[in-house]
């Protein structure tokens, strides 16, 4: 069988979810965006929601995997197998993190819930519920965590200028949001931070290894700031990371959420399992580059 193209997901896909991210995850499954992270939007019971199917097609598969062991998850997930319909016919979608609600042989509408989100210990502590998708043909190893084909998006992601400042509007155990970069338009567009050259931020930084810039015509070199982050791949698109520290008020923390949303809650994400950030702080983030000594605000 002929090796497709990327997979195209487009506004009939993303729309129906709050935030997506295509490299905010230290798994192998995400490498050079090949995996894709949908965020339904605000918890329901504290805990999980309801889970919409980005696609249509028939159930294949389900079956229950075994997880790492976090004292704040499950010790187990889930694997749905679906076979699509149009537009994304002869392909297979396997979506993990849902305790599904449906069976083999039944047929899903997209954005029919499949069943209900599981906060399995393949989350890091401030990684919120989502599904994980990914897209193979049937000849494929349906099994591997890996292996999946590439995406590509098929809608505008507007990107957002920050200067590193801002206000805690929410805080977590592991994380706090700033209220900057606020979003312009919540619900009519998905917006992200932006980079120098004005793609927009997709990842974990610098506490994965590597991630994305969505939309960019860069240059090999990504900067934010003037700090430069990594350099792209021959892609285009993906970006391993330099040797970076970022800070908070001159403290290091664990790093910098960047992902892509259409809520009104948008924000910077700082993770920092071990500040004791409060709502109402005015704060600062800077990123130094160890590779090169620079220190600034990013």
């Amino acid at each position: 069988m002929d090796t497709p193209g990327p997979v195209a997901l487009g506004p009939s896909v993303l729309e129906r979810y709050a935030r997506f991210s295509l490299y905010n995850s230290p798994y192998p499954a995400h490498n050079r965006g090949c995996a894709i992270d949908l965020y339904p939007g605000t918890l329901q019971d504290g805990r999980t929601t309801a889970a919409p199917s980005p696609v249509s097609g028939t159930v294949l598969e389900t079956r229950t995997v075994r997880a790492p062991s976090k004292p704040y998850a499950a010790d187990h997930d889930h694997l749905i197998l679906l076979e699509c319909d149009e537009p994304f016919a002869g392909l297979i979608a396997r979506i993990l993190h849902v305790d599904p609600s449906v069976e083999a042989g039944e047929t899903v509408e997209a954005g029919e819930s499949l069943g209900r989100l599981v906060r399995a210990g393949f989350f890091a502590p401030w990684v919120d519920n989502h599904l994980h998708v990914g897209f193979r043909r049937p000849d494929q190893n349906l099994d591997r965590a890996s292996g999946s084909l590439p995406l590509a998006l098929d809608l505008e992601v507007r990107p957002l200028a920050w200067d590193g400042a801002g206000t805690v509007v929410d805080v977590g155990e592991t994380y706090a949001v700033l209220d900057a970069p606020a979003h312009p338009s919540p619900g009519a567009a998905f917006v992200g931070i932006a980079a120098d050259d004005g793609g927009v931020l997709d990842g974990g930084m610098p506490h994965y290894e590597g991630g994305g810039v969505l939309g960019s015509a860069a240059k090999s070199d990504v900067r934010l700031g003037g700090i430069r982050l990594g350099t792209l791949d021959d892609g285009g698109r993906t970006v391993d990371w330099d040797r970076l520290t970022v800070t908070v008020d001159g403290t290091p923390i664990t790093g910098l959420s960047f992902f892509c949303a259409r809520d009104a809650d948008f924000g910077a994400k700082l993770i920092c399992p071990d500040q004791d950030l409060v709502v109402g702080s005015q704060v600062a983030v800077e990123i130094r580059n160890g590779s090169f000594g620079a220190n600034r605000k990013g």
